[in-house]
């Protein structure tokens, strides 16, 4: 429920903290005391639009901020988390308005985007008026009411399910059916083309391993008789390791005489002995490498022309000529078993579209039986209403193509008098009826998809005393099940509040100027208000007596 609301520097009111408590609280007061910027600046709050000329004059900023107190797995407190806030303690919405127009939203101070500001608003709270098009008259969400009356909203989530389903089953026919036509449309060419990459076998990396041998073998002639000549230094008859060797073992003979001197001798001939045999095995490595076949070097250029060849004649490259040759071959192999596997798919898709439409007119048979039910509560609601020759109506259509919610489009329809013909609730309904045949449906569906914190802005317009009554008895029963607000000029409905309000201006500054002011009435300053309510400035003494009655009978 909300908690707190914070108001500072929005028009009129320069600080109200007004706290609220569940049942039934009334706002009443004199025409122009600042109802209607108190709930210009709560839907400031909830998200909506901003607008510079709400900032008190002089003033660098407006704000306004609302606390509420909700269970943990309430859906506003799990979206919050989703949207990555922190939600301990419930949640704080708070809204910056700047003169300029510019706003800045928050909740639970972490700054977010008005539009998660007003996605989290919509879970707390609905305001409903004469002329307020986001409540009950948006039809968009009148299917979705319809199913939280039925409580249908497992059977929906199935079809949902099922929908999902039958659309992944139809893509992944279609897709398949695209590639067994694209490739019937070239099944000659692919051929070919399989069967010429089939005997031209190309490998991964080969054409870097034949362009590197190449290299080697053209550089060889170049190298090889510098080798040869190499090795004739190293192991020839005039290599210098027999004489090195005879050196180092006479000197290993005599080191006994001087080990000083001879041992360090000995150890570096050794190390060159070393690097002498070392020379010989690399060099003889590298003259084997360098003795090629030229019929070979023939081969690997005829070789590397017909892979590069290929590679242009099929814009790609060398190495990915082995992918491609398997992409030739699979779509082959696809046309070939493709049309067993498209009438799998194509089975798969009739039954999953037959699973989804035995759902959907399972979940269309519910919704009819359920609309039958709501339109029954809320005509019973509208006699007391002074709607008595009125009539509400679910209809129901049918869309052909159907969707995650079904076939069914609904839409609340009125009929306001009998022989005229019913239509849309916003287009048929004045603005006060519109505002009781919304508190009619609020009072049907109250525990059913309702928003914890509802808001009723002067609802009561232009009735009388007893559908006032009627309006007050149906806010009392509806409080029982959600926080109530109503902003109200009709003594009937303030007399069953569980909290009154009363809205005022007083001046301030000296009499500079004026400031909006709320206070909770304790009970004789209520038994006032509704005198006053009923009688006007002057208070009669049978004005107290009737708010007396009144306050008695709630």
């Amino acid at each position: 429920m909300l908690a707190q609301l914070s108001i500072r520097d929005i028009v009129l009111i320069d600080r109200l903290d007004l706290a609220l408590d569940r049942g039934l609280s009334v706002l009443t007061g004199e025409t122009g005391a600042g109802k209607s910027i108190l709930l210009d600046a709560f839907a400031l709050a909830l998200g909506g639009r901003g607008d510079g000329s709400l900032v008190r004059h002089g003033q660098a900023q407006g704000q306004v901020s609302a606390v509420f107190d909700l269970a943990a797995d309430h859906d506003a407190m799990r979206a919050a988390a989703e949207a990555g806030l922190d939600t301990d303690g419930g949640l704080i919405l708070r809204r910056v308005q700047m003169p300029d127009g510019r706003t800045r939203a928050f909740i639970n101070d972490q700054p977010v985007s008005v539009q998660v500001l007003k996605s989290i608003g919509a879970a707390l709270v609905e305001i409903h008026g004469q002329h307020d098009e986001r409540a009950l008259v948006d039809s968009a969400r009148h299917r979705d009411l319809v199913d939280a009356y039925g409580g249908l909203e497992n059977l929906v989530a199935e079809v949902s399910a099922l929908h999902r389903g039958w659309k992944q089953a139809e893509a992944d026919f279609c897709a398949h059916a695209a590639r067994i036509e694209a490739a019937r449309k070239e099944a000659d060419y692919l051929r070919h083309a399989a069967d010429e990459l089939s005997a031209l076998a190309p490998e991964p990396d080969e054409e870097e391993a034949l362009a590197t041998r190449r290299q080697v073998m053209m550089a060889a002639e170049k190298v090889a008789a510098d080798l040869n000549e190499a090795q004739e230094v190293v192991s020839g008859a005039h290599s210098p390791i027999p004489i090195v060797s005879a050196l180092m073992r006479r000197l290993e003979r005599r080191s006994g005489q001087a080990p000083a001197l001879i041992e360090p001798v000995v150890k570096a001939l050794d190390g060159a002995l070393t690097a002498l045999d070392e020379a010989q095995a690399v060099l003889a490595v590298a003259i084997r490498e360098a003795d090629y076949d030229p019929r070979e070097l023939e081969q690997i250029e005829e070789r590397l022309f017909a892979l590069r060849a290929a590679a242009r004649k099929h814009n790609t490259r060398v190495d990915a000529l082995p992918a491609l040759a398997a992409s030739f071959r699979a779509q082959l192999d696809a046309l070939e078993f493709g049309e067993a596997e498209m009438r799998r798919l194509d089975a798969a898709r009739e039954a999953t579209r037959g699973a989804y439409e035995s759902a959907a007119r399972a979940l269309s048979d519910r919704r009819k039986a359920t609309a039958e039910a709501l339109d029954e509560a809320v005509n019973a609601e509208l006699p007391p209403l002074k709607l008595e020759r009125a009539r509400f109506m679910t209809a129901i259509t049918a869309e052909e193509a159907g969707g995650a919610h079904g076939f069914d489009r609904v839409e609340f329809h009125v009929q306001t008098n009998p022989g005229t013909r019913p239509g849309p609730l916003m287009k048929v309904a004045s603005g006060g009826e519109l505002s009781r045949f919304m508190l009619a449906l609020k009072v049907v569906l109250a525990d059913r998809g309702s928003a914890p914190t509802l808001v009723f802005d002067e609802i009561d317009s232009g009735v009388g005393g007893a559908v006032a009554d009627a309006i007050g008895q149906r806010l009392a029963r509806l409080s029982m099940r959600s926080q109530v607000l109503s902003v109200t000029h009709a003594p009937q409905v303030a007399a069953r509040a569980d909290t009154h309000m009363l809205i005022a201006k007083d001046a301030v500054d000296a009499g500079a100027r004026v400031a909006t002011r709320v206070s909770t009435l304790a009970a004789e300053s209520r038994l006032e208000e509704i005198a006053r309510m009923l009688s006007g400035e002057t208070i009669t003494n049978e004005a107290r007596a009737a708010a007396a009655r009144l306050l008695a009978g709630a």
